[in-house]
């Protein structure tokens, strides 16, 4: 059994226990909101002092650093510590919370902050684990883009509600190094025609690996007799809608790297094996990932990315407080700082991490538009316009039926 299945079977058992506990109230969806936000001056001062516990991903360096530098500034403003407990997977720390909530702890809860979206944040809505509304009230959620982001306030077809605050947006996107592959393939189809051409020059990450996941997803959506059916909840009609999925991987297996009996453990593996020319193509869900490799010396200067003719999958990525958060003040603080300009700004610079902003820079200060008129992305990186289309992400159920069916046929 993976870690990943250990703690989706823990998790699947403690939901199970606290609806057996009734500690859900009937009818309520996320726990109330005892602390109106009616004067952000004086919740600031209440957050003094505090430390915030922010659970959050730790696999990646670049956004380590990030978060590094977000603790800094809100430290030095706010007098606001920030400890990043550093995750392998969001899942455990959702366990946590199911767990706390079914021993009755209410109050002074190990986690304060966690990076969420997706069946996480579906979970946690549902079972009642969520601090809120709060999202709305932050002062500078008034500079979010719900208008042309509105996956800022519906994540994978599921309304945020206030629940979360969005925090950077992300793009499912392809990579391939231009003096390799001069044309590359821009559908699924046409992935398929290429890799019979060039047999074992293409792989994608083993689910439940987040990248290879989203290549699944990424695939079904094109392939979908009836792609809206994937914004609804999963049902009895599995098999028959992601049927057109499996007959194109069965075809696609043959001529992937190894024959399709290995796959890569991480779209960071991936990214080494272009570097290292294993294969011609990888894949990122953040448009600025190649470019940030190519400054650090990780793959070649003539990397470049691209995504489907029809689109490709694109959502944002929040960050949520616990019903029994301990420094609910200092959560706020520090998810108002995440969608202010300054740290929009910085997290958007390719030298820092290159995650696109949330916010309607159209309708910043003047000075703070300029500064994001004038950042350049990266070589790499494709503009905003040059992202579009782009396709919702489906309903968060079909995740982890999706991993299970993929485990299931091709995990031996």
């Amino acid at each position: 059994m993976t870690c990943n299945t250990r703690i989706m079977a823990t998790l699947s058992a403690l939901v199970l226990l606290l609806a057996a506990m009734a500690a859900i109230v009937p009818g309520r969806t996320a726990a109330a909101s005892s602390t109106p936000v009616e004067d952000w001056q004086a919740l600031t001062e209440r957050a003094k002092g505090q430390t915030v516990y922010w659970n959050a991903w730790g696999g990646d360096t670049v956004i380590n650093a990030y978060i590094d530098w977000v603790a800094a500034r809100v430290k030095e403003q706010f007098d606001v510590t920030v400890e990043h407990v550093k995750l392998t997977d969001t899942g455990s720390a959702v366990a946590r919370v199911v767990a706390e909530k079914a021993a009755g702890r209410s109050a002074g809860g190990s986690i304060d902050l966690i990076w969420i979206n997706g069946e996480n944040f579906a979970a946690m809505k549902r079972n009642g684990l969520l601090y809120g509304p709060f999202a709305e009230m932050l002062p500078n959620f008034r500079y979010v883009d719900v208008a042309e982001k509105p996956s800022t306030i519906l994540d994978f077809t599921v309304p945020t509600d206030g629940f979360e605050s969005p925090w950077g947006m992300a793009h499912f996107i392809f990579m391939y190094d231009r003096d390799v592959l001069a044309s590359p393939p821009k559908s699924a189809v046409r992935l398929l025609d290429w890799a019979r051409t060039h047999p074992g020059r293409f792989t994608y990450p083993q689910p439940p690996d987040f990248v290879g996941t989203s290549f699944l997803k990424q695939a079904l959506l094109e392939l979908a007799t009836d792609r809206d059916r994937l914004l609804r909840p999963v049902g009895d009609d599995f098999e028959a809608t992601t049927a057109p999925l499996w007959a194109y991987l069965d075809e696609l297996r043959p001529h992937l790297w190894r024959g399709g009996k290995n796959y890569p453990e991480s779209s960071t593996r991936l990214r080494r094996m272009l570097d290292d020319r294993e294969v011609d193509i990888a894949m990122a869900f953040n448009p600025a990932t190649a470019s940030n490799d190519i400054a650090n010396g990780l793959l070649p200067k003539s990397t470049r990315t691209f995504i489907f003719d029809a689109g490709t999958l694109s959502n944002s990525h929040f960050v949520a407080i616990p019903f029994n958060a301990s420094a609910r003040e200092g959560a706020m603080v520090v998810a108002n700082f995440l969608i202010s300009p300054e740290a929009q700004l910085h997290k958007q610079d390719p030298a820092v991490w290159g995650d696109f902003t949330v916010l309607d820079v159209a309708a910043l200060p003047v000075e703070e538009r300029a500064r994001f008129r004038h950042l350049k992305l990266g070589p790499a990186t494709l503009t905003p316009e040059e992202l579009t289309p782009s396709l919702p992400e489906p309903h968060p159920s079909w995740v982890g039926a999706l991993e299970a069916e993929w485990q299931r046929r091709y995990g031996h």
